[in-house]
């Protein structure tokens, strides 16, 4: 027999410490899949008012289609990771997107807007079953108390991605958008649909490209090394829930659900209005295209301030608290400043809401053990907040002003507020 050495302790963390840096690389590949797919929508929106001749209203269904199935298809997440495990529901969730986003090939065709809004609830749909399993892996394989640090990693992955997507979309439909607009002016109604069928072509080789990346990647995360979560993994952040029997017996998930689903909103608001509202406000569409970016732009920045902050120098609960705060001030900016100040300050949103999403999720998870799948489906279903509030948005945009519409950001960013300093620490409905 060969006389083999057992691996000393150290040589075990280091082992350990590579595999969770290889763990945290591929998760943060998917967090950068998230972000460019999500923060399409920012040019997707003008780009189709465009095309499809849509109001303000109207055009904002582009949110609510993509976020509102989360809510729809957040809990049969939960089921298909549970027959499933994290890993292949990664790989599910990557080739279910490739079917919406190949749908935006007929749909472009036939320039037929239910269709584009039917592609974009299919690749919401993966995104909630890769949401569903990313977000309490990346809470999961290393302490909690720095989980808002490796969720502020993640973020910026996603947030790079989305400064870069809108910036490369508009570069194939929407290069000429104020020429495009001015020379639609001239036409009789025949001529002018036919520029319109063009445009609208615009996306097919984008969205092609998109599909054979993401059946790629699907294939790629079956294979990979990545390390598959057992329930006693997941039980770490467990505290006593032998006295519970359902999950809404936690308060700290519950209300967490309601703060998340508010600031889905505020952040959707921010980066997929941005562009809207600045072309209200009389920017070119060359320069208002750029909108969405610099919001994503505040937002990595607001990452990077979270990962060389908390929690040495700030805790969770802090950064959460002083991000609601700063979120209200800068919202009254927006409602009373002149246009530049107005447009700057619903970009400078990004920054306020960095932090609010990483802070969140491991005060909402904390203490659920065996409930923590569902924990976190319900948590995705409050992205549908995504899709409710852009939605008043553009309605009250309609009824009254692009800027006038921003009221329905203080109250969100009240409510992010009760629960940093208060609602977080509840363990009981019952005072």
């Amino acid at each position: 027999m060969l006389n083999q050495k057992a691996p000393k302790p150290n040589q075990m963390n280091q082992n350990q410490k590579k595999g969770s840096g290889l763990s945290i690389a591929i998760i943060g590949l998917l967090f950068f899949i998230f972000g460019f797919v999500t923060w399409l929508n920012g040019i997707l929106i003008p780009y189709l008012k465009i095309a499809c001749e849509l109001t303000n209203f109207q055009a904002m269904f582009v949110a609510f289609a993509f976020y509102i199935s989360y809510t729809v298809m957040a809990l049969p997440s939960a089921w298909v990771l549970k027959k499933t495990g994290f890993k292949n529901g990664m790989m599910v969730g990557l080739l279910v997107m490739a079917v919406g986003t190949i749908l935006f090939i007929p749909a472009a065709y036939t320039r037929l807007y239910g269709l584009f809004l039917l592609g974009l609830f299919i690749m919401g749909t993966g995104l909630a079953v890769l949401q569903t399993a990313s977000n309490p892996y990346i809470i999961i394989i290393g302490p909690v108390e720095s989980a808002a640090k490796r969720i502020s990693i993640m973020g910026i992955a996603n947030k790079v991605a989305g400064m870069l997507a809108p910036l490369i979309l508009a570069y194939f439909i929407l290069n000429d958008g104020d020429e495009f607009v001015a020379s639609l002016s001239g036409l009789d109604e025949t001529a002018k649909n036919l520029q319109l069928d063009i445009l609208s072509q615009r996306v097919i080789m984008p969205y092609l490209v998109m599909t054979v990346v993401l059946v790629l990647l699907g294939i790629g995360i079956r294979f990979s090394p990545l390390p598959e979560i057992e329930n006693e993994q997941e039980e770490v952040i467990e505290s006593d829930t032998k006295t519970k029997t359902n999950i809404f017996q936690f308060p700290n998930l519950v209300l967490g659900v309601l703060a998340l689903f508010l600031y889905v909103g505020v952040e959707v608001i921010a980066g997929d209005t941005i562009i809207r509202y600045g072309m209200s406000l009389g920017f070119p569409i060359d320069q208002a295209k750029m909108f969405t970016s610099f919001t994503l732009a505040g937002m990595i920045i607001g990452y990077l301030l979270g990962i060389a902050l908390i929690p040495k120098y700030v805790s969770q609960q802090k950064a959460l608290a002083v991000s609601a705060v700063l979120g209200i001030i800068l919202s009254l900016s927006v409602l009373f400043g002149s246009p530049l100040i107005s447009v700057t300050s619903v970009a400078l949103l990004g920054l306020a809401n960095a932090l609010v999403w990483p802070a969140i999720w491991p005060l909402a998870i904390h203490g659920l053990g065996k409930f923590i799948k569902t924990g976190s489906a319900m948590l995705i279903m409050a992205i549908a907040g995504g899709a409710m509030l852009p939605l008043l948005w553009g309605q009250l945009s309609d009824m009254f002003s692009p800027q006038q519409a921003y009221w329905v950001l203080i109250p969100c960013y009240l409510v992010i507020y009760l629960y940093a300093i208060r609602w977080h620490k509840m363990t009981s409905w019952r005072r």
